[in-house]
């Protein structure tokens, strides 16, 4: 029997994810409760509180003796590859602080943050400058084993150009049409998160706010914004409210991260376009019709 209590409703709630990496969700779930007591007896751990679930991973609360920490366990998939790498780059400035890692079972051992506390219900401005100024804090040289952004955006954009008519043409065109633009010019590689959203950046109890979840990418810091856009869809209104409150929240965090406007509009617009791709594919025609609006409003 398992040392953690794992509903059925959670392990369920993982039978949408599709084989990435190897296994399907559901496949992945029923191996869950092994892999958790595994990384349990590896590292010393008590179970110390309620498994907590996001989209492909569940969290366990534990300490090893009397130190408060949390266990990661992920689906395997690509996004996640250079998680462990990343983490270890940062080595807990700006971000989680990565305490063990076991890539072969995508388990990580991590500092406890205080998961009650994000971003989402502070005053938006407020949020936006934490935001920024954390993922500034992230952006330093890549290591050369972090996949560029300039070749997962190309991959996506293939697939939705050869998709045919999921997305409209004169969305695609414009985005491929920006991608050769903003990638024709050779920088240094900086260590992106990618999914910095305002519920992955966590409070740090005497020490600020880190970001967790990262879905590590080298490129161009521009690339950063397009998760935050994604939360607070009420705060946008509607009609032109909505153009204004993109282009707001853009600039807000172009100001609290130091990256120039018209560059991150550019990559924020090639970023949303494999948003739709991706929310149509899905068969999500909510989220689908969320990411044109923006793309709409990120043009001049």
């Amino acid at each position: 029997m398992s040392r953690v209590e794992l509903p059925a409703s959670l392990l369920a709630s993982f039978d949408r994810l599709q084989p990435s990496l190897g296994p399907s969700g559901s496949q992945w779930a029923r191996t869950l409760p092994r892999l958790i007591d595994e990384a349990l007896t590896r590292w010393e751990l008590t179970p110390d509180g309620p498994v907590m679930s996001g989209w492909t991973a569940v969290v366990v609360p534990v300490r090893r003796g009397t130190q408060p920490l949390a266990l990661k366990v992920g689906w395997p998939h690509d996004e996640a590859l250079g998680e462990h790498l990343a983490l270890r780059h940062w080595n807990g400035v700006g971000a989680v602080r990565l305490v063990a890692a076991d890539p072969a079972s995508w388990s990580l051992l991590m500092e406890r943050l205080d998961h009650t506390r994000n971003l989402s219900t502070l005053p938006m401005e407020q949020a936006l400058a934490i935001a920024g100024e954390t993922l500034a804090t992230l952006h330093v040289p890549a290591p050369a084993t972090i996949r560029s952004v300039a070749e997962f955006t190309d991959h996506h954009l293939t697939r939705l150009e050869s998709a045919g008519g999921v997305v409209p043409r004169r969305l695609t065109g414009r985005a491929r049409g920006l991608w050769r633009e903003l990638t024709a010019t050779d920088e240094s590689p900086l260590l992106l998160h990618t999914d910095a959203h305002f519920e992955n950046v966590l409070h740090r109890p005497g020490h600020g706010w880190a970001a967790i979840d990262p879905k590590p990418l080298a490129g161009h810091p521009a690339y950063e914004l397009q998760p935050l856009l994604r939360n607070r869809r009420e705060d946008y209104g509607t009609g032109s409210a909505f153009r204004w409150g993109v282009r707001n929240r853009v600039e807000l965090i172009c100001d609290a991260m130091g990256v120039d406007e018209e560059v991150a509009r550019a990559w924020t617009f090639v970023h949303t376009v494999i948003e739709v791709f991706w929310s149509a594919k899905d068969g999500d025609a909510d989220w689908t019709s969320f990411h044109i609006a923006v793309a709409k409003a990120l043009q001049d």
